[in-house]
């Protein structure tokens, strides 16, 4: 009932052509007690629900993927493609959400996002950590035609120091887009002072 009013809210808030996805961090315990919730959700009309179930059921993922009137997202604490080729050919979700430096880097990311490709699933890449990780996931999208949009947290609004931090440049979103890089490698400037408080020998 809350994420039903938390929803509810948000679209009254934005209005009807506002894209909304909803990330529940895994709050369901099974596919059936989601699709309750996911029903009650179709009036909103969301982009995606993401991590609805455990990463792990893929008999309950593609359960949701079956029933549910809105598209399922997963896939940011999966490390290689052959746990993606799982999610998708078993768990059948609808976008894969693979994280740039936990996938297996720009390659495997790739691969995922080729074999996603492969399938007619939509890409949507995790990135939650670093303006590096943020800098990768952009090149990664743009080198990927189904990939309609990234995760990003502007570094302002993160709990995170080394996401505030680690790079000098912050990377902006405009008008609801993010401009490519334009600098050499990943188009970003590491912070010194922050690698050498936070660095680890």
């Amino acid at each position: 009932e809350a994420v039903v009013e938390m929803v509810a809210a948000c679209r009254e808030a934005v209005g009807k052509n506002f894209v909304i996805m909803v990330d529940v961090c895994y709050c369901w315990s099974n596919a059936r007690e989601a699709l309750r919730v996911l029903e009650k959700l179709e009036p909103y009309d969301l982009f995606f629900m993401e991590t609805p179930i455990r990463i792990d059921d893929m008999e309950g993922h593609r359960f949701l993927s079956e029933h549910s009137p809105i598209a399922i997202a997963a896939g940011e604490m999966l490390n290689t493609r052959f746990e993606f080729l799982e999610l998708m050919d078993r768990g059948k979700v609808d976008v894969a959400q693979p994280d740039v430096g936990r996938v297996g880097g720009f390659t495997e990311a790739k691969r995922v996002c080729d074999l996603a490709g492969d399938r007619g699933k939509l890409i949507v890449p995790h990135c939650w950590k670093t303006g590096i990780g943020i800098a990768a996931s952009i090149h990664l999208s743009a080198a990927t035609a189904h990939c309609p949009y990234i995760e990003f947290l502007p570094s302002h609004l993160s709990e995170s120091v080394l996401r505030r931090e680690l790079t000098v440049d912050e990377i902006k979103l405009v008008d609801g887009k993010i401009p490519l890089p334009t600098r050499p490698g990943l188009g970003i400037e590491l912070n010194p002072d922050a690698v050498n408080k936070y660095g680890v020998a």
